[in-house]
């Protein structure tokens, strides 16, 4: 099935919605679904992994501002966060934005170090992707690694006013979007495909997910829209 080569870990529901999209009126119903994906083995098993970054450095912290807000529009409120990826050259890094009301994954950048200027680089193609948008109503939030406190990354939110939001502990709940992406990446794609081979072959997988999760994935919070569609929805951008 083309879905599942392109998305192997996507879950029944997303499947089933996808399905009926592209063969309206011939889809069996739910149930009947489930008990043919179960009948076939092709149901999912729950998986899971953390990570967080490192918080002890001198730089300020800001308060977490983001928590209780009500999403009402895309460029809201944007989270931020690291996940680590292993190849067989050895671990990589994929800094990523994502729209919290969309989902939508904004902003990215795979590289083979933690260091701010590749966060930084996330954070720019963020906002090359907004534009046309009002980003001074933004609040970027992230937990509070070294790169979001540093003095490059401030400054840039800094320089197209938005407000600055971080985690105050190191509760995962703090930054539940960004977490959630991360999973979703690892638990739908990466823990079930071939370890890429090095950085440049995690790029190119990378930017498929990406794809494929901005353009053709439905998310439950979007009452299944995708995060384009999402996004076109609200702001009536393509």
């Amino acid at each position: 099935m083309d879905v599942r080569a392109d998305a192997p870990r996507i879950g029944a529901k997303k499947l089933l919605h996808m399905l009926m999209d592209i063969y309206p009126g011939l889809m069996l119903g739910r149930d009947r679904f489930y008990q043919l994906m179960h009948k076939h083995h092709l149901m999912l098993k729950p998986s899971r992994c953390r990570h967080t970054t490192n918080s002890n450095h001198n730089y300020f912290k800001y308060k977490n501002t983001a928590k209780g807000m009500v999403l009402t529009r895309p460029a809201q409120l944007w989270v931020a966060d690291i996940t680590y990826i292993d190849t067989e050259d050895g671990v990589v890094y994929l800094h990523l934005i994502t729209d919290a009301f969309t989902h939508e994954i904004i902003g990215w950048k795979l590289s083979d170090s933690l260091q701010a200027v590749n966060t930084l680089a996330a954070l720019d193609m963020a906002i090359e992707h907004s534009q046309g948008m009002n980003l001074s109503l933004m609040t970027h939030h992230s937990d509070r690694g070294v790169q979001y406190c540093s003095n490059a990354y401030v400054a840039r939110l800094e320089s197209i006013h938005s407000g600055i939001s971080m985690t105050e502990d190191y509760n995962p709940t703090d930054n539940a979007i960004a977490e959630r992406v991360n999973g979703i990446i690892k638990q739908e794609w990466l823990y079930h495909m071939k370890r890429p081979k090095n950085l440049d072959d995690a790029r190119c997988t990378i930017a498929g997910i990406i794809d494929f999760y901005n353009n053709k994935r439905p998310h439950m919070s979007n009452g299944m829209l995708t995060p384009r569609q999402m996004r076109e929805k609200h702001c009536n951008v393509a």
